[in-house]
C-alpha cells in the first residue's frame, strides 16, 4: 500500500472481499479477464477510492457511496421469471438485437454468444474471451486507467462478465445493438461488470445502452466500457441512464479511434440518485472525428457529474462536445471537460460547450471547461453558461396566451432537445424526446411495462 493512501475501513473491506472470494471470482469468469486481477488489486490498494483531493473527482464524494452494506454475488442470480414479461423497453418500431445484463452477468435467452450471418458477434464477454480469445486478448484492459483511477482498478479486479460486441471489417450493421442493464435484488447490491466493443475497419454500427432498476433496494454500479473504432469505421453510442433515487452509478468509458473514423456518443442521464460518468476519447489516427453529447436532468437531492477527456494525439482531427443540464430543487451537478492537443496535433479543430439551467436558488452547478494546447496551428474554443430561463422569452410566450408553467416547459424542452436531436435513429430520438418531456413535467419517466416507481 502506498504511503499516500490511507487504509480506510472501506478500502480494507473491499480488499478482504477480493481475497476471500478470489476462487469464486476466477471460476466464474475467463482466463483473459483473470490474468489482470492481481495487478489491478495492487493498484487499488495503492490508489484507494478517489477523494475530492483528486482533481478529477473534485465535485463528487465517492467514498460515502461504499459505506452502505452491500452484497456481492460471484455467480449469476437464478431468476424465476421471464424478463420479457416484466421489462421491455418501450420504443415503438425500434427493432434491435437485444443483449440483457442482470446484476452484472449476461442473461442469455439461448446461447451466451450470438453470431449473425454477416459475422457480427454479441453476448457474454466472459464467453467471448473463451471462444474468441484473438478478438478479446490485447484489447481487454488496454485502455482502462487502472494505474491512475482506483475505481477502474477495482472494477478490473472484480468484474467477471459483461457484454462483448464485435463488428467485422466493412460490415454495416443496420439494426442497433441494445444492451439493457437490469438491477434486481431483494438486498442491497454492489455490481461491477465490463463491456468491450470492437468496430473493425470500414464497419458501421449503433449501440444503445439502457440502465434500469427493477427493485427498490440500494444499488451501486461500477462499470468500465472499452471501445475500439477502426480505420474509416463509424459508431454511434447512446447511453440512457434511468434508475431510481437509491441507485448510484459510476461509469468509465474509454474510446480509441483510428484514421478517418467517426464516433458519436450521447450520454442521457434522465434519472438517478448519484451518477458519475467518465468519458475519455483518444483520436489516434489522422482524420478521426469525435462528437460528444450529453444531457442530464436532476431534481430533489440528485447528483450528476460528467468528466470528459478528449486527447488529440495526431494532426487533422476534429472534435465537438456539447453537454447540457437542467437542475431543479436541491440538485447538484458538475461538468469537468478537458481537451488535450498534443504538440504534433496540428490542424486540430476542437470545440467544447457546457450550458446549464438552474430552476431554483438551491440548485448548484460546477462547470470547468478546459483546453490544454501544445500545437500552434489549431482552431479550438470552449465555454460554459449557468443561468435561469430567459424572462424575455417567457414574457413573449405568455403574451401570446401560453400559461406560465407550459411556457417554462416549452423552453426547457427546447433547451434539452438540442442534445437529443443529435441521435440519428428516428424512433429512438422520438422516444427519448417523449421521456424528456415527461421527466420535465414531473411524470414517471419509465417504460410502461416496468413495475418500478422510480420517483
Amino acid at each position: 500500500m502506498s504511503d499516500k493512501t490511507i487504509a480506510t475501513p472501506i478500502l480494507e473491506e473491499l480488499v478482504s472481499l477480493y481475497q476471500n472470494n478470489l476462487k469464486l471470482i476466477t471460476e466464474g469468469s475467463a482466463d483473459i479477464l483473470n490474468r489482470h486481477r492481481e495487478q489491478a488489486m495492487q493498484h487499488f490498494r495503492e490508489l484507494g477510492i478517489p477523494s475530492q483531493k483528486n482533481e478529477k473527482y473534485k465535485y463528487s464524494r465517492i467514498e460515502p457511496l461504499f459505506a452502505h452494506e452491500y452484497q456481492k454475488h460471484f455467480a449469476p442470480k437464478r431468476i424465476a421469471f421471464n424478463v420479457d414479461d416484466i421489462f421491455r423497453c418501450d420504443i415503438p418500431e425500434l427493432d434491435t438485437h437485444l443483449a440483457l445484463v442482470l446484476n452484472g452477468f449476461y442473461l442469455p435467452k439461448g446461447e451466451k454468444l450470438t453470431t449473425l450471418p454477416n459475422g457480427v458477434i454479441f453476448g457474454s464477454l466472459a464467453e467471448a474471451a473463451i471462444k474468441f480469445p484473438n478478438l478479446v486478448n490485447g484489447r481487454y484492459n488496454s485502455l482502462a486507467e487502472n494505474k491512475t483511477d482506483g475505481l477502474v482498478a477495482l472494477n478490473t479486479a472484480f468484474a467477471q462478465d459483461g457484454v462483448f460486441i464485435y463488428i467485422p471489417r466493412n460490415v454495416v450493421e443496420s439494426k442497433p445493438i441494445q444492451i439493457i442493464n437490469l438491477l434486481m435484488s431483494d438486498v442491497n447490491q454492489l455490481v461491477q461488470y465490463r463491456n468491450l466493443i470492437v468496430v473493425e475497419e470500414g464497419a458501421q454500427a449503433n449501440v444503445l445502452i439502457c440502465d434500469h432498476t427493477l427493485s427498490p433496494k440500494r444499488f451501486l454500479s461500477n462499470v468500465v466500457t472499452e471501445i475500439f473504432v477502426g480505420n474509416n469505421a463509424q459508431l454511434e453510442f447512446v447511453k440512457m441512464q434511468n434508475e431510481h433515487n437509491d441507485a448510484a452509478q459510476l461509469t468509465h468509458t474509454y474510446a480509441h479511434q483510428q484514421a478517418d473514423s467517426r464516433l458519436v456518443t450521447n450520454v442521457l442521464s434522465l434519472h438517478g440518485g448519484f451518477i458519475r460518468n467518465n468519458l475519455a476519447v483518444t483520436l489516434a489516427g489522422e482524420g478521426a472525428d469525435a462528437q460528444l453529447y450529453g444531457l442530464y436532468l436532476t431534481d430533489r437531492t440528485q447528483h450528476t457529474d460528467n468528466f470528459t477527456f478528449i486527447d488529440h494525439a495526431v494532426p487533422n482531427c476534429t472534435s465537438n462536445e456539447l453537454y447540457k443540464g437542467i437542475l431543479d430543487d436541491q440538485a447538484t451537478g458538475a461538468f469537468n471537460g478537458k481537451i488535450m492537443v498534443r504538440r504534433d496535433a496540428q490542424k486540430t479543430q476542437a470545440y467544447q460547450s457546457n450550458n446549464n439551467l438552474l430552476l431554483t436558488a438551491d440548485a448548484r452547478m460546477n462547470t470547468k471547461p478546459q483546453l490544454e494546447i501544445y500545437a500552434d496551428d489549431v482552431k479550438c474554443s470552449h465555454g460554459a453558461t449557468v443561468g435561469q430561463l430567459d424572462n424575455e422569452a417567457l414574457f413573449y410566450m405568455r403574451a401570446r396566451g401560453i400559461g406560465e408553467r407550459e411556457a417554462k416547459l416549452l423552453l426547457m424542452f427546447g433547451f434539452a432537445h438540442e442534445v437529443v436531436k443529435r441521435i440519428s435513429i428516428d424512433t429512438l430520438r422520438e422516444r427519448i424526446d417523449d421521456m424528456v418531456n415527461k421527466r420535465l413535467r414531473g411524470e414517471l419517466s419509465r417504460c410502461h411495462n416496468c413495475p418500478m416507481h422510480c420517483c
